[in-house]
């Protein structure tokens, strides 16, 4: 997850950035908003922009092709707004497009990734559970997570089909859903798992459903409080940060390619944030057809 540096022929010069513009917060829908929240706690006094492609949700499904085309162009298009750091708040957007976006725009970046590392420090019985989308569990990235800090541990991984499209009708605990979820996380523990990552950002809002099945025989990994830190660590270390003292806190501008009820519905009953939801069109070289909403 730590965001690397970019090239000096690439990165736009401290005096083009001031402390004030805002950071980017970019999501494939609304499941970015978990790390908005934590972004928010942590860092009270920064200006936020954030855009949801739901349009285009989930990237889940989509080949890797389309989801670095979405990431890059909603990336650039951030940048035309003024953010002076990126967080790619997907963690499928991250496990296939993080290196290349790295190498495309003038600001710092930060990605996510599944809690592997957490998770395997603090499993009691050594077997745990991932619940991420099945793009996300192919990648590279991931494996190669699991090859770095899964040491003895064992991890259990499930794609999460259906999970994503729930949280984005802001259906965060019915029978539907609850049934999904169950399936998904009795094997888990039957086979002994006492921790389960969460390794898509929608997944934090399914929490207390989660909970209401499992009990407190499972730990919930989420990382979005990381995200959040790592995110003050680039701003500290590119000078970009705002003054604490500068009282300059604003309510986040939201943004969505999709017409945006469902991401103003949950950002205030999850986040009790009452905000107008702009629709924006940001096209990409994959959704330039006429079809392109089914590319």
């Amino acid at each position: 997850m730590p965001a690397k540096p970019l090239s000096s022929s690439n990165r736009l010069p401290a005096a083009a950035v001031h402390a004030n513009a805002p950071v980017g917060i970019f999501d494939s829908g609304l499941g970015g908003l978990s790390v908005l929240r934590a972004v928010r706690a942590q860092l009270p006094d920064e200006a936020i922009l954030y855009a949801a492609d739901s349009l285009y949700a989930p990237y889940g499904e989509r080949d890797d092709d389309f989801i670095a085309d979405r990431t890059l162009a909603i990336g650039e298009w951030l940048v035309q707004q003024g953010a002076k750091a990126l967080v790619v708040a997907c963690n499928t957007a991250t496990a296939q497009s993080i290196a290349l976006v790295r190498e495309r725009l003038p600001i710092p970046l930060v990605g996510v990734e599944p809690g592997i590392k957490p998770a395997a420090l603090q499993s009691k019985t050594r077997v745990a559970g991932v619940l991420a989308t099945q793009v996300t569990l192919r990648s590279a990235r991931f494996q190669g997570l699991l090859e770095r800090y899964a040491a003895d541990c064992r991890f259990l991984c499930q794609p999460g089909h259906g999970l994503v499209q729930a949280v984005e009708r802001c259906d965060t605990g019915s029978a539907e859903v609850r049934a999904l979820l169950h399936g998904y996380l009795q094997p888990m523990l039957d086979a002994g798992a006492d921790t389960l990552v969460l390794g898509c950002t929608h997944y934090p809002f399914l929490d207390e459903t989660i909970r209401d099945i499992v009990g407190d025989r499972l730990m919930l990994i989420d990382t979005s409080l990381a995200i959040a830190r790592q995110l003050e660590r680039v701003l500290d270390q590119h000078g970009m940060r705002v003054p604490a003292e500068s009282g300059a806190s604003v309510a986040p501008r939201f943004f969505s390619t999709g017409d945006g009820s469902h991401q103003q519905k949950l950002a205030a009953s999850l986040l009790h944030i009452d905000a107008t939801v702009e629709q924006v069109t940001i096209p990409s070289r994959r959704t330039s057809t006429p079809d392109s909403r089914a590319a």
